[in-house]
């Protein structure tokens, strides 16, 4: 009889925020632009103090940036739409690189089951939809699902100590 391979205990790290931190991410995430004085007042520390602990944030990877939120609408992009992408056998690299030079797609997941990507879309309109998809038609099977609204706005995950 062969011995089964032992299998190592895998665990998620646990997050290096303290309550401090908790509090610094999230007046960021409500207002990313706000001076180091400002974030110290709300923290209750110095400025040099907060201003250390943002870097350290930075650092180590927990704060990646400080984002523009725009709204596509506002520019004239009047249709969002969710694409579902499935790329026709062999084609997979190529869908992917076709995805990211389209600049329309805004953002794009790969993710598990039939359809390798989930792609967010902003256009003018239906036609340049159509336009766009029908680029990827050679390549790749597609779902759209135009956007209605936004039920739960993009949001930081629960932030525990």
């Amino acid at each position: 009889m062969s011995k089964a391979k032992a299998v190592p205990n895998l665990q998620i790290e646990k997050s290096s925020l303290d309550a401090i931190d908790v509090q610094i991410v999230s007046a960021l995430d409500s207002d990313a632009r706000l001076s180091m004085s400002k974030l110290a007042g709300i923290v209750g520390m110095s400025a040099p103090s907060v201003a250390e602990r943002v870097r350290r944030l930075e650092t180590s990877g927990i704060i990646r940036g400080f984002n523009l939120d725009l709204d596509p609408r506002a520019i004239g992009y009047q249709v969002r739409a969710m694409v579902r992408i499935r790329p026709l056998p062999g084609k997979l690299h190529l869908v992917e690189r076709l995805i990211q030079e389209t600049p329309e797609f805004v953002e794009c997941d790969k993710i598990t089951g039939d359809d390798p990507f989930l792609a967010r879309l902003v256009v003018h309109s239906i036609e340049q939809m159509d336009d766009v998809l029908e680029a990827l038609s050679e390549h790749a099977v597609t779902s759209t699902a135009v956007i209605k609204g936004t039920s739960v706005k993009r949001r930081l995950p629960p932030l525990q100590t």
